[in-house]
């Protein structure tokens, strides 16, 4: 699955020509680009899928949404090692 996740802009920095930002989706820090949402500061939320912030969004919107993802399990299944849930999935299968 591949969600758009609301994240917190921590840092803003420019990479190679690019406007670049840390953020933090409740509790997972990753390097987010901004080319799209040029205007948007530190401390805002913004809406993010594949590495790209798409949209602002409000903070209680944006906690309120980490919070539901949080609950079902959607942000361990987006930010989770990939690897240990493989190796859960196959824990969980009987051998033939």
């Amino acid at each position: 699955m591949c969600l758009a996740v609301p994240g917190k802009v921590l840092e803003i920095e420019e990479r190679d020509g690019t406007r670049m930002a840390v953020v933090d989706f409740g509790g997972v820090v990753k390097d987010v680009c901004l080319e799209y949402l040029p205007d948007l500061a530190v401390g805002e939320y913004a809406i993010v899928h594949v590495g790209f912030a798409l949209q602002r969004l409000d903070e209680e919107s944006a906690l309120r949404t980490l919070e539901l993802f949080a609950e079902i399990g959607a942000l361990q299944e987006e930010f989770g090692d990939p690897w240990a849930l493989a190796a859960e999935t196959a824990g969980g299968e009987e051998e033939r």
